[in-house]
């Protein structure tokens, strides 16, 4: 199985750290947090990974550089401007082979075990499978629920909900065949239909997960790795932190 992190975008809301370093090589406990999904999905047994980028992509490469030194090859999927989440996988797709492929979203840290999904065998009327987390306190409605024979739906009015973390295996034909009307697409917009038809299955993870799209969350991170004292009242959930 090949993988992808999706490391092509602005990192606006981590501003003004972002105006001259990229999201994907600002530092947790010392290290930046792309280096520790190279190293996690090269200890899962992946040795492929392909990794886009675009605003100052260059000091991405330069880090990496073709992955010798953390025994992985790295492949370059590179994007004038950010093609979003949805655009970039499908630009990639040549990088990424025919068989159904590993993400994970370049602004997360967590210590989910990525060898489950590499030996996860997709049947053949799914589409792709997600990983679940609780929903933190900044997307308390969520994105999806998880039905009794796990398959990820719409919430409607349901309550009982969880936040996609980032995390996920996919059929290249998700992307190959989504009818964009231009290069630039969510990865949400490819996913609806399979959603609608109950083709896409699930599984909620409860372990460490951190979105760290924001200063604030950034720097808790690093606070609680640091061993450093928290304001708990500041303190998001430390069982799901998503985007």
């Amino acid at each position: 199985m090949r993988a992808m992190i999706l490391a092509a975008g602005f990192g606006e809301r981590l501003r003004p750290l972002t105006e001259t370093t990229p999201k994907p090589l600002l530092t947790i406990a010392g290290k930046p947090l792309i280096q520790y999904h190279v190293e996690r999905l090269a200890a899962a047994g992946i040795s492929e990974i392909v990794v886009n980028t675009s605003w100052l992509g260059e000091q991405i490469e330069a880090f990496l550089g073709d992955g010798g030194r953390f025994g992985v090859r790295i492949s370059w999927s590179r994007e004038a401007s950010p093609l979003e989440t949805g655009g970039g996988i499908r630009r990639a797709l040549p990088l990424l082979g025919p068989e159904p492929f590993l993400v994970v979203n370049g602004d997360v840290w967590t210590d989910y075990p990525l060898s489950s999904l590499v030996d996860r065998q997709l049947p053949e009327d799914i589409d792709a499978h997600l990983v679940l987390v609780p929903n933190p306190p900044f997307k308390a409605s969520g994105d999806f629920l998880l039905t009794d024979d796990g398959m990820v739906a719409y919430p409607g009015n349901s309550t009982s909900t969880y936040t996609f973390s980032g995390i996920s295996v996919m059929r290249p034909e998700l992307f190959a065949l989504y009818p964009a009307a231009s290069e630039r697409f969510a990865l949400r917009d490819v996913l609806d239909s399979s959603v609608r038809a109950l083709s896409i299955s699930g599984e909620v993870f409860d372990g460490q997960w951190w979105d760290v799209g924001t200063v604030e969350r950034l720097n808790l991170l690093n606070s609680l790795l640091s061993g450093k004292p928290l304001d708990v009242s500041k303190k998001p959930r430390m069982r799901a932190e998503m985007a």
